[in-house]
C-alpha cells in the first residue's frame, strides 16, 4: 500500500463521515413529520399526493398493513415493469428499433424482478438492449421507488423499535401524539409502525430527489451526457466504425447510487467513461453510495433518543469496511507473484502503479478500483469501476464476504440499517445468554418470537445462497435442453457450470458470487460467468426475490412486535447498547453467524484459489 493510496481512503472516509450528521438529524425530521427548510416546497406537493390517492397520513399501520402495502406496490410494479420490456418494441423512444427478441420472456422476469428488488443485476448489454423508454419508464422508476421502500421499512423497524406505550416517561412518537388526539383511535394505534405510503413519498420528495437533482448537475459538468440523441457512428483514426452510445445517463447515474441500485446505462457500468469520466465524478459515486446508509445510523439515534446508539452501529459499519477495504487493497497492490516470478516488475513507482492491473481502469487505479469494489458490495449497490472477475483470490473475496455478511457493512438505502438491526438483536440475546439475563435492547426485552424471526432472516438467505450455488454447480443439462439455450444467439451449452469462463475454484466463486450477489439484493458480479440463460435468468430472480422479501417480512414482524412492548428500567445488569463492547460483540455475531456458516463454500473458491496462486512461489 503506497501512502497515496491511503490518503484517498482517508479523504473518501473523512468527507463520508463529515455528512452523517446534519443528513442523519435531517431524515429524523423528515420521517417525525416535522418542518424542514424544503417543506414549503414539497410539502404542497406530499398533501397532493395523498389527496390524490386517498392516503389518511395521520393513519398508523399494523405491521402486516404495513408489509402487505408493500408486497402488493412490489408485485404490481415486477408485473408492469415485466409487461413494459416485453412490449419496448410497440412503444416509442426506440431508435435503435430494439424489441421483444432482445428481451425474451426468462430475461423480462429476471431484470423485473431484479429492477423491483433493488438488485439491479443485469444478464443483458443495456446498449444493445433496451430502447430509451424501457430504461426511463420500465426500469429508472424502480431506482427510486425501491429505494424509497427499503428506506421505509428500516424506518418503520426504528419506530417499533423507539415506540412508548402510553403512561410511560420518554418523548412519545408522532402517531402517538396523533393518536392521543381521538380517543376512539387510540389503542388500535398503538401498535402501529408508520404509513407505508407516507413513508414512501417522504423518502422521494424530501431525501432522493433534492440530492438527485444536485448530483444529476454535477455529473453533467463533468462530461456525463444527458440527451436523446440516436446513437453517434464514428470513425477511428485507423478507419474502424465504431457506434457509441447515447441518452439520458446523468440522470440515471446519480439515483443509481444514491438508491444502491448499481444497474448501469452502459455495460462496463462505471468504468465507462460516459458514466464515470473523472476522478472527482469518481469520488462522488462513492459518496452518494454511502451517504443515506452512514446517515441513517444518526438518524436512528436521533428516533430512539439516544445518538450514542447510532454512533455505535455507525462503529461496527465502519470497522467492517475498512478491515475489507485495506484487505482488497493490500492484495491488489501486492499482485500476482507468479507474475513477478517471471521477471515482471509489480512494485508500484513514480512510473507505474504496480501490483495487479487487470480488468482496471488506468485512469482509477488500483486504490480507487479497491475502494470503489468495497463501497459497493458493501453498501448492496452492485456498481462497478473495475472487474470483480479480474481481482486477485483474496482481493476479490472482499466484496464476496461484504454480501455475504448480509449487507449490513452500511448496506443498501434502508436495507443496511435494518441488517444491521436484526444483527443487534442477535447481538445482545447471545450476550444475555452468556450472562444469565433476558436480553433487552434499547429497554424493551427481546423475547422467543423476535430471535425467530431475525433467525428466520439469517437462514432463509443462507438457504438460497448455498441451494442455488449448489445446483448451479452439479446440475448437468443435456446441449438441447430449453434452460441451457442462451436467449441472445444460437449458441447452446451443455451442464450449468459450462457457463463459466474457468474452471476449477474460480469457476466455482462465478457461480457462488452470482447467487450471493442476487439474494444479497447487490448486482454486482464475477463477469466470467454466461448468466442470460433461462436456468440462470429464473433461478437469479428467484434469489432475489427470495433476499428481498422473506427478509423484509420478518423483520417488520419484529417491529410490530416491538412496538407493544414496554420499556423496562435500566438496572445494573442491562447490557449497555451504546458502548465499545456492544460494538465489538455485534462485529464478533456478524462475523460467526453471518459469515461463519459460508466457510466451505470460501474455502472451495477464493481461498484455494489464493493457495493455488502462491504455489508457484511457495513450492
Amino acid at each position: 500500500m503506497t501512502a497515496n493510496g491511503l490518503l484517498q481512503i482517508a479523504l473518501f472516509f473523512g468527507v463520508l463521515m463529515l455528512c452523517v450528521k446534519p443528513l442523519g438529524a435531517y431524515m429524523a425530521r423528515v420521517f417525525a413529520g416535522e418542518r424542514t427548510f424544503l417543506s414549503p416546497v414539497f410539502r404542497p406537493v406530499e398533501r397532493g399526493f395523498y389527496k390524490l390517492f386517498g392516503v389518511d397520513e395521520d393513519d398508523d399501520m399494523k405491521w402486516t398493513t404495513y408489509a402487505f402495502a408493500l408486497l402488493l406496490f412490489s408485485f404490481i410494479g415486477l408485473l408492469l415493469t415485466y409487461a413494459l420490456l416485453r412490449l419496448q418494441g410497440s412503444l416509442p423512444f426506440n431508435p435503435q428499433g430494439y424489441g421483444s427478441k432482445e428481451m425474451t420472456p426468462d430475461l423480462a422476469f429476471n431484470t423485473a424482478a431484479s429492477f423491483t428488488t433493488n438488485t439491479n443485476w443485469q444478464s443483458y448489454v443495456p446498449e444493445t438492449t433496451l430502447s430509451y423508454f424501457s430504461n426511463m419508464v420500465a426500469l429508472a422508476p424502480h431506482n427510486w421507488t425501491s429505494a424509497a421502500a427499503g428506506l421505509a421499512v428500516a424506518i418503520a423497524l426504528v419506530r417499533g423499535l423507539a415506540k412508548r406505550q402510553e403512561g410511560q416517561s420518554g418523548v412519545a412518537s408522532q402517531t402517538e401524539i396523533v393518536a392521543s388526539n381521538g380517543a376512539t383511535n387510540t389503542a388500535k394505534r398503538a401498535v402501529g409502525i408508520g404509513n407505508f405510503w407516507v413513508d414512501m413519498t417522504r423518502s422521494i420528495l424530501y431525501v432522493l430527489l433534492p440530492i438527485s437533482l444536485l448530483g444529476a448537475l454535477v455529473l453533467v459538468s463533468q462530461g456525463v451526457p444527458q440527451n436523446f440523441s440516436p446513437y453517434t457512428q464514428a470513425t477511428t483514426i485507423e478507419g474502424a466504425k465504431q457506434t457509441i452510445a447515447q441518452g439520458p445517463v446523468a440522470s440515471q447515474e446519480v439515483i443509481k447510487m444514491l438508491g444502491t441500485n448499481g444497474g448501469g446505462f452502459f455495460n462496463a457500468n462505471s468504468a465507462h467513461p460516459y458514466e464515470n469520466p473523472t476522478p472527482l465524478s469518481n469520488l462522488l459515486q462513492m459518496l452518494l453510495i454511502f451517504l443515506i446508509p452512514a446517515a441513517l445510523t444518526y438518524t436512528f439515534g436521533k428516533m430512539v433518543g439516544n445518538v450514542k446508539q447510532g454512533w455505535a452501529l455507525l462503529a461496527a459499519m465502519s470497522l467492517l469496511f475498512l478491515a475489507g477495504v485495506f484487505a482488497s487493497y493490500h492484495f491488489e497492490q501486492a499482485g500476482n507473484p507468479q507474475v513477478a516470478s517471471q521477471g515482471i516488475e509489480t512494485l508500484a513507482s513514480s512510473t507505474q502503479s504496480g501490483g495487479n492491473m487487470e480488468g482496471k481502469e488506468t485512469r482509477f487505479g488500483i486504490v480507487n478500483s479497491a475502494l470503489f469494489a468495497t463501497v459497493t458490495t458493501g453498501a448492496s449497490c452492485g456498481a462497478v469501476n473495475a472487474m470483480h472477475d479480474s481481482f486477485t483470490p483474496i482481493g476479490g473475496m472482499v466484496p464476496l464476504l461484504n454480501i455475504l455478511s448480509g449487507e449490513v457493512i452500511f448496506g443498501g438505502v434502508g436495507a443496511g440499517l435494518y441488517g444491521m438491526l436484526m444483527f443487534a438483536i442477535l447481538a445482545v440475546f447471545i450476550a444475555g445468554l452468556m450472562v444469565g439475563r433476558t436480553p433487552e435492547y434499547l429497554g424493551k426485552k427481546i423475547e422467543q418470537f423476535e430471535v425467530k424471526m431475525a433467525m428466520l432472516a439469517v437462514l432463509v438467505l443462507a438457504a438460497s445462497i448455498l441451494g442455488f450455488t449448489a445446483l448451479g454447480a452439479n446440475l448437468n443439462l443435456p446441449d438441447k435442453s430449453p434452460l441451457n439455450y442462451y436467449a441472445a444467439g444460437d449458441t447452446h451449452y451443455g451442464a450449468t457450470f459450462n457457463n463459466v469462463n474457468n474452471s476449477g475454484p474460480h469457476g466455482f466463486s462465478e457461480i457462488l458470487y452470482a447467487f450471493t450477489s442476487a439474494t444479497g439484493n447487490n448486482g454486482s458480479a464475477f463477469a466470467g460467468i454466461t448468466a442470460n440463460t433461462p436456468f440462470y435468468n429464473v433461478t437469479l430472480g428467484i434469489a432475489m426475490l427470495i433476499g428481498r422479501f422473506l427478509m423484509i417480512i420478518p423483520l417488520l414482524a419484529i417491529a410490530g412486535s416491538m412496538a407493544r412492548k414496554k420499556i423496562a428500567p435500566v438496572s445494573a445488569g442491562t447490557f449497555p447498547t451504546d458502548s465499545s463492547t456492544f460494538v465489538f460483540v455485534l462485529i464478533g455475531v456478524i462475523l460467526i453467524v453471518g459469515l461463519l456458516t459460508y466457510f466451505p463454500a470460501l474455502a472451495l473458491g477464493p481461498i484455494v484459489e489464493h493457495f493455488q496462486m502462491l504455489k508457484g512461489r511457495m513450492f
